[in-house]
């Protein structure tokens, strides 16, 4: 039992530490998810500080240089309302109208067009080149709204420059306040594309500048066809329109791929700055140190839980071993049934089951007759063989499930029979001579009935007051196994009660 116990604790010990040794990569597998996942969310962050970042800085510039334009601008509309600046010769005039317009960079052209559309001062030349724009849509929209204030137009192409470009314009207004014309400047849209290459986006970035009504004016990377398209009514642009600035992961309307998009209103002016991040570059530099990781991470868990498992798989064989070591340890290597070492242990174990019951407990000695006989005669092969056919006969007289046969030396078994009275152990060692009738060995030419046992009976109540040893019940059983002997052998004789000097006289069995 002490070695049992021994086994079943480090067992337990041993089973507890393999399944930490499970449980444990298993834990750093999910911790290592959600600091991935901490690691996916820092790099979305980044790119939407990154974004708003760049959105600050762009649109600083643009408002800027469209302020300083419209500045420009407005100063040509408040000169030539000061008296006697349109009389002044050609060259002053320029002086004192268009000397703010040379801080603005990327400035095309700067003109003064009369209510008919054509050139009367051109900032760049004393004498204004000719050039009528009064098909132009920031023409007609000056001339058919006093109130209009600044105005930018799409994109078109200058027909002095050649290039696309925008063009700024604001009415003049005459002393009556008729229509007396427009002041105008152009910005070429290579002013973006350089403000826009200094920034680095990745192969999949984009930055795009759209007007209110969902006219795209500029993107980078530049594509021409891009120029004067429109987005109007998509999802996307409906919410750069409807929430002025923010952002927000969505569906491209240009390529349907997911990207990340950040936008704002630039000022006061009616444009609409996009900066576009793909969410596969975004993530491109987490997926690397992610897949990195996490194949070190699998790889040092599965190790783990390999080993571990392997330590349990060969705990269990070693359990196993052990088992099958106690096993045998408990075992009559011959007969294959419970050897002394055994019968020890059931004995008492039986003994005090039957006290605590309140139940008989009854044992049988059992000894083959003569057996010196075939050993010396036939050989110990021979010898072997009747032993292990007493042992058969022995088991095969039993009839319940609780009775145990057991070889406690030499030719000597025992039988336990728990909870049965002196009558049903005289009726066992009946069975046992009735059996014993039958065994025969015909490689050595015994004959059945030829090999006999004597049989000595003790039983006991061990609640009764008496003896509360269960070896003197052995002891008992076995006195009366030497008188069976000494009445003739093949026989059974009873042990006498406990304080009586000799085994009854009546023999039970078959007499020689």
């Amino acid at each position: 039992m002490g070695l049992k116990l021994r086994l079943g604790r480090f067992t337990w010990s041993a089973r507890t530490w393999i399944v930490l040794g499970v449980l444990a990569p298993i834990g750093m597998l999910i911790t290592s998810g959600v600091m991935l996942l901490d690691m996916r969310r820092d790099a979305w962050d980044k790119a939407e500080q990154t974004s708003r970042n760049l959105l600050r800085v762009i649109e600083r510039d643009i408002a800027r240089n469209f302020e300083i334009i419209d500045l420009s601008i407005q100063g040509v509309v408040d000169g030539l309302n000061v008296p006697g600046v349109r009389d002044v010769s050609p060259e002053l005039r320029q002086l004192i109208l268009f000397d703010r317009a040379a801080s603005a960079r990327d400035m095309g052209v700067m003109l003064v067009l009369d209510e008919n559309g054509d050139t009367v001062i051109d900032a760049a030349s004393v004498t204004p080149r000719k050039l009528n724009n009064s098909d132009r849509d920031y023409f007609k929209a000056q001339k058919a709204r006093a109130d209009l204030g600044l105005y930018i137009s799409a994109p078109v192409v200058s027909r002095l420059l050649g290039t696309p470009v925008l063009v700024l314009s604001r009415r003049i207004n005459k002393p009556d306040g008729s229509f007396g014309g427009i002041v105008l400047g152009s910005l070429s849209l290579s002013y973006f594309h350089r403000l826009f290459d200094r920034i680095g986006l990745g192969p999949y970035g984009a930055i795009n500048l759209y007007r209110s009504d969902g006219m795209r004016i500029v993107r980078h990377p530049y594509l021409e066809s891009d120029i004067g398209s429109s987005i109007a009514g998509t999802p996307t642009f409906e919410r750069f329109r409807r929430e002025g600035s923010g952002s927000f992961v969505g569906t491209s309307p240009r390529d349907g791929s997911e990207r990340h998009f950040a936008f704002t209103r630039i000022g006061d002016l009616p444009f609409i700055l996009n900066v576009t991040l793909s969410a596969y570059e975004i993530e491109a530099e987490w997926r690397g140190k992610a897949l990195v990781i996490s194949l070190i991470v699998v790889l040092l868990c599965g190790l783990t839980i390999g080993l571990s498992l392997l330590f349990w798989r060969e705990l269990r064989r070693r359990a196993a071993i052990q088992a099958e070591l106690e096993r045998l340890s408990r075992t009559d290597m011959l007969t294959g049934l419970p050897n002394r070492r055994a019968f020890e242990e059931m004995v008492a174990r039986l003994w005090t089951s039957a006290r605590l019951q309140g139940t008989p407990f009854s044992l049988l000695v059992v000894d083959a007759d003569h057996f010196k006989r075939y050993n010396d005669r036939h050989g110990h092969a021979v010898g072997d063989r009747v032993l292990q056919g007493i042992g058969r006969c022995l088991s095969a007289s039993l009839r319940r499930a609780g009775d145990i046969v057991c070889r406690v030396g030499g030719e000597e078994f025992v039988l336990l029979l728990p909870n049965a009275d002196g009558a049903a152990a005289l009726g066992a060692a009946e069975r046992v001579h009735a059996r014993m009738s039958t065994l025969s060995v015909p490689s050595a030419e015994i004959e059945a009935g030829a090999i006999t046992v004597s049989v000595g009976v003790a039983s006991a109540l061990p609640s009764a007051g008496g003896s509360t040893d269960p070896f003197d019940l052995y002891r008992r059983a076995d006195a009366a196994l030497y008188a069976a002997k000494a009445a003739g052998r093949n026989r059974t004789c009873c042990a006498a009660p406990e304080g009586a000097a000799h085994p009854p006289a009546a023999p039970h069995g078959v007499a020689d």
